[in-house]
């Protein structure tokens, strides 16, 4: 673990339907099991009339909670509420996302009998606390410092909602790194010493896709080349399939369940299990008693129905690999390795594809595809804390842009790139513009990514303008734009006018959807008192829990032959009465929602003075 007076940083694979988190420790990494004794951990938080739920209390509850119980918080970060990709997705959410201010989808749930709003950043943020806690659980200590990683693929608004997701968790993201670059870090470790090689990582995940080209050589990790889809995963995979079984059930019962929240909240947790169990066997059944109208379902699919329903996306992965290739330049006979990460790697169809891709190249399968991503944010942790070996302490990351920067600059709107799309970071580059009519005194600055030639096709990320100009005939003043992108992949850009030699830099306003200072300073204090909730709940069911315990145990003790002949008539009915009218309590309907701790720390006490001084005299006269 940390030294003396060194904080632990931790590795957080913050994913789009489970999260993992692991730790440098005793010389390794370390994957951390969560309360449930599993070493990933659903990324749900679930509201209710009671309590918050964050993990695997929020999943599992979510048949009969669907439209308070939110998920998919991946999909939704750094995004615009109009992207067609939300629009998309809003048809298949059980819970509600609306229109929030500057275009922003924010998410509208039910809890403790009020409406509340939620951004994407505040429930990561939710998902990246609890792992946070189940790192200090497990190593007794507070985590201040994270690693945190996202997919290649995502953009400038995104990696900076993230980072914003881990402040209001608390943490100090050290780093944003790209989760294919992470499982080549969690690969490449232990083989620093078998000379250079070309890795490709094929990540594969339950919302997206990435495919990272690296050369590793002696500790340096040198991205060629990333390609990715951030809306392409296993969750997409469920959905074809769930499709097909609303279509079934409708074609044997004449019944639609399209619009029903439950009935599709249970059956994709079907689909999302024959999936699982598909990528070992040939066929499997899907069973939910009761689906709709007390109409139990049952049907069967194989793993060739399975693959044809989404033979399209499983392609389309796969031509994200011969992209990858084409921008590094590199024969598919240069690569060396062929490693699989992500939950979906593991499907057969995706690695038949990828192995025919490769002309029948052995796939590597020797990192955990659930594990692999959080296991390589930990040893980057682990080096930027100073922990870890020698192997660790030696590791460089060279990482790329993955998408091309740039600004729309003149009347025909076209997208003038500063920086290319694969430009290794972290980077600086310059380009100089001028006016483009007499007398301008001030120049507007469009910032965009995106590979399209016309910046409407691609995605805006801010503006500033610079002022004032001094006024001159068109082509004459001489402005230079720089753009600087950081080790976390995150955009800032300045401008100076140089033609009389007075400049002036000014650096782009955070994109209009990103949560200002002040919001997240609100959130934390949100995020802060709903931990004083949760914790005074948490303390309410342990309370309650020690007087079920104490009931329990005192009318077991009346039950038991040998104790019952010691007690006398008297103490025997104080006993019963006693536990009798406690149990009834506690059987009250939402007794746990009315009932404040204290009552039932007034209960327990009650209880033990009536029942303790009767049991005492027992053992007093056995002594």
């Amino acid at each position: 673990m940390a030294g003396e007076g060194v904080w632990p940083a931790i590795g957080i694979d913050l994913g789009t339907t489970y999260s993992c988190v692991a730790v440098w420790q005793n010389d390794r990494v370390e994957i951390i099991v969560n309360d449930q004794g599993n070493r990933t951990t659903p990324s749900y938080v679930a509201f209710t009339d009671k309590e918050r739920l964050v993990g695997s209390a929020a999943k599992n509850q979510v048949a009969r909670n669907p439209t308070n119980s939110v998920f998919d918080a991946k999909r939704l970060i750094g995004r615009r509420f109009s992207d067609s990709l939300v629009q998309n997705d809003l048809k298949l959410w059980p819970f509600k996302v609306i229109e929030g201010p500057a275009d922003k989808p924010m998410i509208v749930v039910t809890y403790k009998g009020e409406e509340k709003q939620f951004a994407a950043e505040e429930i990561s943020s939710m998902v990246i606390k609890y792992m946070r806690e189940i790192a200090e659980t497990y190593l007794g200590t507070t985590v201040r410092n994270a690693v945190i990683t996202v997919p290649a693929y995502f953009n400038d608004s995104q990696r900076k909602a993230t980072k914003d997701a881990g402040g209001i968790a608390g943490l100090n993201v050290m780093k944003i790194i790209n989760e294919p670059t992470a499982a080549a870090i969690g690969y490449g470790l232990d083989k620093v010493d078998i000379g250079k090689r070309n890795v490709l990582i094929f990540d594969l995940g339950g919302g997206t896709t990435d495919v990272s080209l690296l050369t590793i050589d002696e500790g340096t990790f040198e991205v060629k080349a990333v390609a990715g889809d951030t809306h392409l995963g296993g969750e997409d995979f469920d959905n074809r399939m769930l499709k097909h079984f609303v279509e079934i059930f409708n074609r044997h019962h004449k019944e639609d369940i399209s619009g029903n929240a439950r009935a599709l909240r249970r059956l994709r947790t079907a689909c999302e299990r024959a999936k699982r169990i598909l990528s070992s066997t040939a066929e499997t059944t899907i069973e939910v008693d009761s689906l709709y109208n007390g109409i139990d379902f049952s049907s069967s699919i194989t793993r060739a129905r399975f693959a044809e329903l989404n033979m399209d996306l499983f392609r389309k992965s796969i031509e994200l690999v011969e992209k990858c290739l084409t921008d590094a330049k590199m024969d598919k006979s240069g690569v060396h390795d062929v490693v699989l990460t992500g939950g979906s790697s593991r499907i057969p169809k995706v690695q038949e594809l990828l192995q025919d891709l490769f002309d029948g190249k052995q796939l590597s399968k020797s990192i955990n595809p659930d594990e692999a991503v959080a296991y390589g944010a930990a040893v980057q942790a682990a080096k930027m804390a100073g922990m870890g070996n020698e192997k660790v302490q030696h590791i460089v990351l060279l990482d790329v842009t993955p998408l091309s920067l740039g600004v729309s600059f003149g009347y025909e709107g076209h997208m003038s790139v500063v920086i290319p799309r694969n430009t290794a970071i972290p980077t600086k580059m310059e380009q100089n513009y001028t006016t483009i009519y007499d007398n301008q005194t001030s120049a507007l600055f469009p910032i965009y990514e995106g590979e399209r030639a016309r910046v409407v096709d691609n995605n805006w990320l801010g503006e500033f303008t610079l002022s004032p100009i001094p006024a001159a005939p068109k082509g004459v003043a001489n402005m230079k734009a720089c753009f600087e992108i950081d080790a976390n992949g995150i955009l800032n850009v300045s401008a100076v006018e140089q033609t009389t030699g007075v400049s002036y830099k000014i650096t782009i306003t955070n994109y209009k959807g990103s949560l200002s200072t002040q919001e997240i300073h609100r959130i934390v204090q949100d995020a802060e008192k709903y931990e004083v909730e949760d914790n005074e709940h948490k303390k309410k069911v342990r309370a309650k829990e020690a007087l079920e315990k104490y009931a329990f145990k005192m009318r077991n003790i009346l039950n038991d032959k040998e104790i019952g002949e010691k007690l006398d008539a008297d103490g025997k009915e104080k006993i019963e009465a006693a536990v009798k009218q406690v149990i009834h309590w506690l059987d009250g309907v939402q007794l746990l929602q009315h009932a404040e701790g204290d009552e039932f720390r007034d209960k327990l006490i009650e209880l033990e003075l009536i029942c303790n001084p009767i049991i005492a005299n027992i053992k007093n006269e056995d002594n």
